[in-house]
């Protein structure tokens, strides 16, 4: 393991909680080496270590806590991909920026299922390399929209999986059928014999198990 550091006099305290402590996971010397000079150099940031294996980070990185792991997708033995599946599912509050040679939209979008918050390319210049890992500390994703949009693809199938497993009672699913019709609330009540109360709190408990939030999504759901 390479240092580019030292540790931390107290392991898991920040010198400076407002500064971003980032972590490298990277095989190759030359850019490793790059990156932590960057990152060590630059205003606000500050690089904790450098490690060149999956296993490696795995056994240090939870005791540095940082903010940020930035992880290539291809390591000698565990893959970074495996390796940020490990990681986030032990440590959910480490942010994990995968970096990689190419846009390689099938493994950034697996690294992105298994946990990393979004990628980045090695050919990246050194404001897009900060920004990303700065990015990734305050909650952001950064991607491109080819990776976005198999992102958005997946939510949509998820929560298709999850509308057909609801389970809704027969009033409900009666309700959704006039609902489907363009009846108001007030015109089910009437064709129920119901009150307006008891409608409203049908669509509520149908909205949930939907996991929708509008009258046109659970339509839409129950069309299909």
């Amino acid at each position: 393991m390479e240092h580019v550091v030292d540790f931390l006099p107290v392991v898991g305290k920040h010198a400076d909680t407002s500064m971003t402590s980032v972590i490298v996971v990277e095989d190759d010397r030359l850019l490793r080496q790059s990156l932590a000079r960057l990152i060590g150099e630059a205003r606000s940031y500050r690089c904790l270590g450098t490690f060149t294996t999956a296993e490696e980070a795995l056994e240090k990185v939870p005791g540095l806590r940082p903010d940020v792991v930035v992880m290539d997708i291809n390591l000698p033995k565990m893959s970074g991909i495996d390796c940020t599946r490990q990681l986030k599912l032990a440590h959910p509050e480490i942010g994990v920026l995968m970096l990689t040679v190419y846009d390689d939209s099938e493994r950034i979008f697996e690294a992105l299922r298994v946990g990393a918050s979004g990628y980045l390319l090695k050919r990246s210049v050194a404001t897009e390399i900060l920004q990303a890992i700065q990015d990734v500390k305050e909650g952001g994703a950064p991607m491109s929209s080819q990776v976005a949009r198999k992102v958005v693809a997946s939510f949509r199938v998820a929560a298709k999986a999850d509308a057909e497993n609801a389970t809704l009672s027969e009033r409900e699913t009666e309700i959704l059928a006039h609902l489907s019709k363009g009846y108001s609330n007030k015109e089910i009540s009437e064709r129920m014999c119901i009150s307006l109360s008891t409608v409203r709190t049908h669509l509520r408990h149908i909205y949930e198990k939907l996991h929708v939030r509008s009258r046109a999504e659970a339509i839409v759901r129950f069309r299909h």
